[in-house]
């Protein structure tokens, strides 16, 4: 793929719901970007993040890929929407980030993956928190042997989600496992076998669970553990907020949320964790600069994502089936 010379790469926004708000703040921080425009299915919305954002309005998504001032597309609407506007942007020749969780199925991602490959373009997958500068240590460290024998890995989520704001998204193990999972593919890789379980503990009308947890055997027999939870907050001294570890007989690693906090509401948060913005800011960044100016590959890719979309599934089949299930 030949990479990008013009002075400033256009991007163009499709969805522009919360999370759109983070992706044009790091769109900002890149010096040799800049936002065109963008499209959403509320014409209120758009015109209301068009003016927030500095950028035009399109009037259909076909019209915001068709333009040539634009050359990578942001994905960012909901799930079930992935695939559509991702093939639309990769077939009029577009690069593409697309926010996770990238498919409804493994078949969509594969897709996906396909149609960049015929079209010679990047499809990134929204994988922000492997592009924290701790995570990328953490990589390092485990690569070189570092650590020792890896005995342990823990991802932790433990962020009060109220009613109104779960309704947004199709559950936890879809909506945060997938974080999970990508982050545990990149730090110490595929897990052979798993079991997990989920359960819905405040929410009144909302049927999607709250808080679900998984335990998993990996390739070199070490044990990870993952929790994702909207149910409660963790107010504990060193609270796991989010919290990432990996363990091994001669060291051990930690990254965690409570880091860097500023009190005031972020999005759909009660605090702002300042490393949030960071992880979206570090992952533009490296699609922009790192993939489109300088052509190197992503630090996770399409086929990262259809394997945790493996470990998604699994995860579910193992909850409807209380069984542990082989990957």
């Amino acid at each position: 793929m030949a990479v990008l010379t013009k002075p400033l790469i256009g991007v163009g926004f499709i969805g522009v719901g919360d999370i759109s708000i983070l992706h044009a703040r790091a769109v900002q921080k890149c010096h040799g970007a800049h936002l065109v425009g963008l499209w959403n299915r509320s014409s209120d919305r758009a015109a209301q993040r068009a003016r927030e954002f500095g950028c035009s309005v399109y009037a259909t998504p076909q019209e915001l890929v068709n333009d040539p001032a634009i050359d990578a597309v942001f994905v960012l609407t909901n799930l079930e929407t992935h695939l559509e506007y991702t093939q639309l942007a990769l077939q009029a020749g577009k690069h593409v980030l697309v926010e996770k969780p990238v498919g409804v199925s493994i078949a969509e991602i594969e897709q996906m993956q396909r149609l960049a490959q015929a079209n010679d373009r990047v499809c990134m997958p929204g994988h922000n928190y492997i592009y924290e500068a701790s995570m990328n240590r953490t990589k390092e460290l485990v690569e070189a042997g570092d650590l020792g024998k890896i005995v342990s890995a823990y991802v932790m989520y433990n962020i009060h989600h109220p009613e109104e704001v779960a309704k947004r998204y199709p559950g936890v193990v879809r909506q945060i496992l997938t974080h999970h999972s990508y982050i545990l593919l990149y730090l110490v890789g595929k897990p052979v076998e798993l079991c997990a379980m989920k359960a819905t503990l405040h929410y009144k009308e909302y049927t999607e669970e709250d808080i679900a947890m998984v335990q998993m055997r990996l390739e070199n027999g070490a044990l990870a553990h993952f929790c994702a939870s909207f149910a409660a907050d963790d107010h504990a001294a060193d609270p796991w907020t989010v919290m990432v570890k990996v363990i091994g007989t001669a060291g051990s690693t930690r990254y965690s949320y409570r880091d860097h906090v500023e009190i005031k509401p972020g999005l759909v948060h009660s605090q702002t964790y300042t490393a949030y913005q960071g992880s979206i800011i570090n992952e533009v960044k490296h699609f922009l600069e790192n993939c489109l100016r300088r052509g190197e590959a992503p630090l996770s890719t399409l086929a990262d994502a259809i394997t945790a979309q493996k470990m998604i599934e699994a995860a579910e089949k193992s909850i409807a089936e209380k069984s542990v299930v082989q990957l």
